[in-house]
């Protein structure tokens, strides 16, 4: 499972409070560094990152960071790794750091996240 994706989204979403403005700029700032090293400053990937900090709300910039994370295999490297699970830890140390939030509107939907599973059962009675 890629960590980067998660903990640049997640830096970015806490980076705007009081808490993510004191503890995860040097954390956030070492993976975005380390993502430069090795890819260069204008690769796509650090590109997304970028475009990512411009609008941290877009889904559309959190999809193509994710892509782009896969097509660069940055999620293969363990540097990169071990400095995106830094930045998790960081971010789940604090409170209000590490938050699951799911909204579903709809009918027979189920949702699930991080290796966890769901179902949806529908059974019809039978009408006499």
């Amino acid at each position: 499972m890629d960590p980067i994706t998660p903990a640049i989204i997640a830096a970015l979403t806490l980076g705007g409070s009081e808490v993510g403005k004191r503890i995860l700029p040097d954390a956030y700032e070492a993976l975005k560094n380390l993502i430069k090293k090795k890819f260069g400053g204008h690769s796509e990937l650090a590109q997304s990152v970028e475009a990512l900090e411009a609008k941290p709300d877009s889904t559309a910039r959190k999809e193509m960071l994710k892509e782009e994370v896969a097509a660069a295999k940055a999620d293969q490297d363990p540097d990169l790794r071990d400095a995106a699970q830094m930045l998790l830890k960081q971010i789940s140390m604090h409170p209000g750091g590490e938050q699951h939030i799911q909204n579903a509107i709809g009918s027979y939907i189920a949702q699930a996240e991080q290796g966890s599973s769901a179902n949806v059962n529908v059974t019809h009675s039978q009408e006499r």
